[in-house]
């Protein structure tokens, strides 16, 4: 690390260094996009505060940011980020627990020392559910890094909690998009819930809320994860590979379902609508099984049923999450972590989805 700077104009503890380690993509592509860096610590302005990361999480996105799938909606072909075109080098990392070092008003002190937890989306608007629109480590730089840069607004302070930074830096993506599928989905106790990929990021922390608010709860993950899956709170589990998915999961709910939570979609979505009780909710939030799908409207109709698309969190969503963070409701599962120069390995592993839990960097 290089000598430190004089201080920036607003608040801070102590000096800040010059310069800091990050891991950057360099554009579009696979791992070979990932260099590590010595770049300038990042200054924050008004309404603003720098936070030294202790841990950030990967997820999906990452990958899917840095390989460009996202795709433009007038030509899919086209290689872009989540939201849009990105400019490079990109500084990924949207999950970031940490502590406030600096703060980019000088008006008061409130914010510095405290340990937070990041909420990584910018909003279109000032509503308590308001969409997403840009995210950390993605339209802005983000957690795969020693020091961040993150409105002041979205650094919400967690000293209370008992969660350790590593299990923090699980929660803002994957449980708050789970998070706002079971809000959506208005899944409650006593509720019967199927949950597919449940082994992954977003599926085991929708197994591990539905659970914690009381709803019996039906994974679909593959059978040498079950155990684990049963562990995060599931009542039951349907392997994946078994070749009878619709068949099992009815199998394990002959009442059928109040609600799936679905981050697979594909071939499962059209006739799985059966599934679901009179009055139902499908929520879906992902399309690791195909994008494409066939439904018979009538299902939906007929049943009353629901059909509802869910993408990340909104502000009120992710203040329900800071509180169960704060007060312990959930402990994340985490797989393994990483150290800083490794987050090319990490997301080797992200890619290869052959652990359960959440993996985790740690500058």
């Amino acid at each position: 690390m290089s000598q430190t700077s004089p201080p920036p104009s607003g608040l801070l503890t102590q000096p800040l260094p010059r310069t800091m380690r990050a891991v950057v993509i360099t554009g579009h592509g696979g791992l070979d996009v990932i260099e590590e860096r010595e770049v300038p610590v990042p200054r924050p302005g008004p309404g603003e505060v720098l936070v030294r990361v202790h841990a950030a999480g990967c997820n999906n996105t990452d990958l899917w940011t840095r390989e460009g799938s996202y795709g433009a909606a007038e030509n899919p072909d086209v290689r872009t980020g989540w939201l849009g075109p990105l400019d490079f080098p990109r500084i990924q990392g949207a999950d970031v627990a940490g502590r406030v070092v600096a703060s980019g008003d000088g008006t008061a002190a409130g914010p510095i020392g405290a340990r937070v937890l990041v909420d990584p989306a910018e909003y279109d608007g000032p509503g308590p559910d308001a969409r997403p629109a840009d995210v950390l480590g993605s339209e802005r730089n983000g957690g795969f890094a020693e020091y961040v840069v993150v409105p002041s607004a979205r650094a919400h302070s967690v000293d209370e909690s008992p969660l350790t930074d590593v299990e923090l830096a699980a929660l803002p993506i994957a449980y708050g998009t789970a998070l706002g599928m079971l809000d959506r989905g208005a899944v409650s106790e006593g509720h019967t819930v199927l949950v597919t990929g449940a082994s992954g990021g977003v599926g085991l922390a929708a197994v591990q809320l539905a659970h914690s608010r009381g709803a019996r709860v039906v994974a679909v993950c593959s059978s040498d994860k079950g155990e684990a899956v049963r562990s995060a709170g599931a009542d039951a589990v349907v392997d994946r590979r078994g070749g009878q998915v619709l068949a099992d999961a009815a199998g394990a709910a002959p009442e059928g379902y109040d609600a799936v939570v679905d981050v697979v979609a594909g071939a499962v979505l059209g006739p799985g609508l059966s599934l679901l009780r009179t009055g139902g909710c499908w929520v879906v939030a992902g399309a690791l099984g195909g994008w494409a799908v066939d439904i018979d409207v009538r299902k939906l109709y007929l049943a009353n049923l629901s059909l509802v698309g869910s993408t990340m969190h909104t502000p009120r969503i992710f203040d329900h999450l800071v509180e169960i963070a704060r007060r312990g409701e959930v402990r994340p599962v985490v797989a393994a972590t990483f150290p800083l120069g490794k987050v090319s390995e990490a997301q080797a592993q992200l890619a290869q989805r052959r652990h359960v839990g959440k993996l985790i960097v740690v500058p």
